[in-house]
């Protein structure tokens, strides 16, 4: 059984600690470990290997996070644009063998009854290898309005039902026989490609075009044309697929299942102290209780507060009840409105040769802190609107300006004009670490012309 990993999605509710740059699937929100890593350890009790849906920047964030698993060769698909569920799967299931029993699961989910989730996943096995195309309904703890339902007779499926009002919720939990819809799903490549061609052949051909226009390469990622994206119906695997068909299957599942949409769920994910904090040695408690303070560069003290919500991150931070948690997506919404770069970069943004942090940011000059891995560079570029100023605090850097290439070494530092063709790389054994002082009448990432990339990147 292959585990097909749906990564989209921007987890903007968790703002500020989710961006789009590093949504909550991919942030460090356990320890240090991220909800994709979960995921992928989880089914890995059951899967035999991983097939990553995801767009390109989302793409190095998991390939680093499996690397960091032990975990290697897995397949990718990149979207250039989201279209929603049923393109994702319908395009990765074309490229398996039809006989493949495909989990597909969200990459931001948490499980907590590992070995019930692990008795449901060779149930669903079962009834995906007889024909059927089968969901995951989870036993519901509380009359939920934020998710859809499935009314079920045993494994049947009677219905799907939309996110109910409360009075329908609360009837739904006394019935018995409804479930929470958790978007987790089990069948055969075949089976599902049978039936998205029965009931929504135009988006079964547009992938299979968008596929046979795609440059396959082993053990390169899967890129599909922005044009051919587009020509796909956006449909989720809801709507297109399994409201439709009369093969659905249903498999009961009491499995701790939470897909932390809010601060208010990731609250009752963490271990609390005596007074209902969650455990943060950050956070300096004064008479207050039952609140979520996230924050770990510098000290949180609080006085008086009870089920209060605090995220405190080194560009923003967010204050609010906890119960209120559902409104974060209004900040969003006001950010976007201003044209914030809030919403989408995180302090620290990964790429595929290494990470940069934002380390000052004014009117005309910018600083940064950027460490390249070893054996790794970046792409050979220009810029129009600023010149930079690089200083090596470790590492030996090999640099290109222009048609020189040279070494600069710990504190030293080298200059690259305004429109000069330059390249950063690092032939060391371990990371390269770099100062780097933009100046310029424009220090957005959107200046940034490339001439040549290791990594496929326009």
């Amino acid at each position: 059984m292959i585990n097909l990993i749906l990564c989209g999605g921007s987890g903007t509710r968790l703002w500020p600690v989710s961006r789009s740059l590093m949504p909550k699937q991919f942030a460090p929100l356990f320890d240090g470990q991220s909800l994709f890593r979960k995921t992928v350890v989880t089914n890995s009790a059951v899967c035999e290997s991983q097939f990553i849906v995801s767009n390109a920047d989302q793409f190095f964030l998991a390939k680093d996070q499996l690397e960091t698993e032990g975990m290697t060769g897995s397949k990718f698909l990149l979207e250039p644009v989201g279209r929603n569920t049923a393109p994702a799967i319908a395009l990765a299931c074309l490229t398996m063998n039809p006989e493949t029993v495909v989990l597909v699961s969200p990459s931001d989910h948490v499980i907590r009854k590992k070995d019930e989730y692990k008795k449901v996943l060779l149930r669903a096995q079962e009834l995906a290898e007889a024909g059927n195309l089968v969901t995951f309904g989870i036993t519901p703890t509380s009359p939920e309005t934020g998710y859809g339902y499935i009314e079920a007779d045993g494994e049947n499926v009677k219905r799907f039902v939309e996110k109910p009002d409360r009075a329908t919720a609360e009837k739904y939990l006394l019935a018995g026989n409804f479930y929470w819809n958790s978007g987790i799903f089990c069948f055969k490549a075949k089976t599902f490609l049978a039936e998205l061609g029965k009931y929504s052949p135009e988006m079964l051909a547009a992938a299979q075009k968008a596929l046979s226009n795609a440059e396959i390469v082993d053990g390169e990622p899967i890129r599909i044309d922005r044009d051919d994206m587009l020509a796909i119906p956006a449909n989720s695997i809801d709507y297109a697929v399994m409201e439709k068909s009369k093969k659905v299957k249903v498999v009961p599942s009491d499995i701790g299942w939470s897909d932390l949409g809010s601060f208010d769920s990731l609250y009752g994910e963490y271990p609390h102290d005596e007074n209902g904090n969650n455990v943060n040695p950050r956070h300096i408690a004064v008479d207050s209780k039952n609140s979520l303070v996230m924050g770990s560069q510098r000290a949180i003290a609080t006085i008086d507060l009870d089920k209060m919500l605090i995220v405190d991150t080194p560009d923003a931070l967010l204050v609010a009840p906890l119960s209120s948690s559902q409104k974060v997506k209004k900040v969003v919404e006001e950010l976007k409105e201003r044209g914030s770069d809030l919403i989408n970069v995180p302090q620290t943004v990964s790429r595929p040769w290494g990470t940069y942090s934002v380390l000052e940011s004014s009117e005309r000059y910018k600083m940064k802190r950027i460490v390249v891995k070893p054996g790794k560079r970046l792409s050979l570029q220009k810029h129009l609107h600023r010149s930079e100023h690089w200083v090596v605090v470790s590492g030996t850097a090999t640099v290109t300006v222009g048609k020189n290439v040279f070494y600069v070494r710990p504190n030293e530092s080298t200059y690259i004009p305004v429109g000069e063709v330059h390249r950063l790389q690092n032939e060391g054994r371990l990371p390269l670490v770099i100062v780097e002082v933009q100046v310029g009448e424009y220090t957005g990432e959107d200046d940034i012309i490339r001439v040549e990339d290791d990594f496929h990147r326009n």
